[in-house]
């Protein structure tokens, strides 16, 4: 499975977009431990787990001067999805997450990229 078969979507009113021509996505999930006590064994710690957290990452490339205006995005709530150019829920991740950082790189003579992080907000589903 090549990364470009993986698209990310956020919902634009009724209808879904991708966020952008991305170049790489980078999801990630973790789940916190919560440390207890053990009433037979007071040598070692004992973990249970707690809640999940997910982040995602989007590399991007600029591919119309209007794309400068997505850095405007930063602290938005949006609703994404990650999935195939076809999505469907049973193959594909929807949620909704806080745009925390959202990057542009224009050098000289170069193509010109941005970056988007995202905070979940909630589950992934």
């Amino acid at each position: 499975m090549n990364g470009n078969n993986i698209i990310v979507y956020h919902q634009n009113g009724t209808s879904w977009t991708a966020i952008a021509a991305t170049q790489s996505d980078e999801l990630q999930v973790e789940g916190e431990t919560i440390e207890i006590s053990s009433a037979t064994d007071s040598d070692w710690v004992h973990r249970i787990a707690g809640r999940k957290d997910w982040s995602l990452n989007v590399n991007w490339l600029v591919t119309e001067v209007a794309d400068i205006r997505k850095v405007l995005t930063v602290n938005t709530r949006v609703k994404v999805r990650i999935g195939g150019r076809s999505f469907s829920s049973s193959s594909g991740l929807e949620g909704y997450a806080i745009v925390t950082l959202a990057k542009l790189s224009a050098p000289n003579r170069a193509l010109a990229k941005g970056a988007f992080s995202l905070k979940g907000d909630g589950p992934l589903t």
